[in-house]
């Protein structure tokens, strides 16, 4: 079965993806700066920072300096590398359960998410 795909107004057809893939998304290798914090009520508070190794539409895989069992909600903030109307950071806060957890590595499984402006660092006067 062959996708199509519309790229800036062409029409173009995908390879046929192999049967053993199962994820929904493509994947984007993104490096950005990541902090992440845990949302369970009932277990301890877990906040860190790592990397994102790569993102997609409905996850996301980074460091992680915790072991954080599957199934732990957590709310990440990524720093966005495009700004809003050239001038203005964002972050892009995404709230899901973590899927995978190896060898320093968390995979999150996005459930919501919105973009959010980033305060600027103030200027030395």
């Amino acid at each position: 079965m062959l996708e199509t795909l519309l790229t800036f107004g062409k029409r173009m057809d995908a390879p046929e993806i192999p049967s053993t893939e199962r994820r929904r998304s493509s994947r984007f290798p993104i490096e950005r700066e990541i902090r992440y914090k845990t949302l369970n009520q009932r277990a301890e508070l877990l906040t860190g920072v790592g990397k994102t190794l790569n993102i997609s539409s409905s996850g996301v895989l980074f460091t992680s300096e915790h072991d954080m069992p599957l199934g732990t909600r957590l709310e990440v903030s990524i720093s966005w590398p495009a700004q809003l109307n050239e001038r203005c950071l964002l972050n892009l806060v995404a709230r899901g359960r973590v899927t995978r957890n190896a060898k320093g590595q968390v995979a999150l499984q996005i459930q919501q998410y919105e973009f959010r402006t980033q305060s600027r660092p103030a200027r030395d006067k």
